[in-house]
């Protein structure tokens, strides 16, 4: 059974973007269609989201890198747009997950995937963390946290993913479509 999943996402300096490559090509892996989007487009190829993409999705994969804890202004000026989404109950029991990056190890990514979570509940969606059954999530000296994929990109923003923190990304991204098609 196809399902079709957003991963959504704003990227600074790339890490995120990485991030959200890994978790849509593990959809992909997995039979998922995955449908990259944006909230400002910064490339050629980006595609900005759409109310009608989050409605017409089956799961959603949200990321941002963080910003003293919280979610990128990009992303937060979207989700204040979504109160007709709201008031119509459209986007209730789809499942969600969230990731994001940091410049250092302590550098926010908890609070910002908590940050993240508040718009996903508000509008019923059915949030997933990373179970520890993801051995990497135990053995990462890096970024992935109960609460979601994460990353630190070092001081310059320019530390590429661990192994570890790839297989986190694709870990969340597996379980998206495991889950989803489950509740289809």
């Amino acid at each position: 059974m196809s399902v079709t999943i957003v991963v959504l996402y704003h990227s600074s300096h790339g890490s995120v973007a990485a991030m959200a490559h890994e978790i849509a090509e593990s959809i992909e892996c997995q039979g998922g269609n995955a449908l990259l989007r944006t909230f400002v487009a910064r490339e050629p190829h980006d595609i900005v989201i759409s109310k009608d993409d989050l409605i017409q999705c089956d799961g959603l994969a949200f990321g941002t890198p963080t910003r003293f804890g919280m979610m990128a202004s990009q992303a937060k000026a979207f989700w204040e747009t979504t109160s007709d989404l709201w008031l119509k109950g459209q986007l209730i029991d789809k499942p969600a997950c969230v990731f994001s990056s940091s410049s250092s190890m302590h550098g926010g990514n908890e609070a910002t995937l908590l940050n993240l979570s508040l718009p996903l509940l508000h509008h019923g969606m059915m949030l997933m963390g990373v179970p520890y059954e993801v051995p990497e999530l135990l053995a990462t000296q890096t970024g992935g946290t109960p609460y979601g994929a994460s990353h630190v990109a070092g001081a310059q923003n320019s530390a590429r993913l661990s192994k570890d923190e790839i297989k986190i990304c694709q870990s969340v991204g597996q379980r998206l479509v495991k889950i989803t098609r489950k509740l289809q």
